[in-house]
């Protein structure tokens, strides 16, 4: 067939270890495509107290209503 590489003494064709190789590399990207959901960060607010916390929202509240709703 073709050329052949003697690997632990054994002979392996070039064309498998080309399939092996792209089997390594294509296994870890399939794995992050199709792997585990990750779930969407919710908006929390790390404020030092109630009342930071209070005035953050509000101006939130406000930013939001003074924007143009995108549709």
């Amino acid at each position: 067939m073709g050329a052949e590489y003697v690997i632990f003494g054994r002979a392996v064709p070039t064309y498998k270890l080309a399939l092996a190789t792209y089997a390594v590399v294509a296994t870890p990207i399939v794995a992050m495509k199709f792997g585990g959901k990750k779930e969407a960060a919710v908006n929390t607010i790390q404020a030092a107290s109630e009342d930071e916390e209070a005035f953050i929202r509000e101006f939130i509240k406000a930013a939001e209503e003074d924007q143009p709703k995108n549709a």
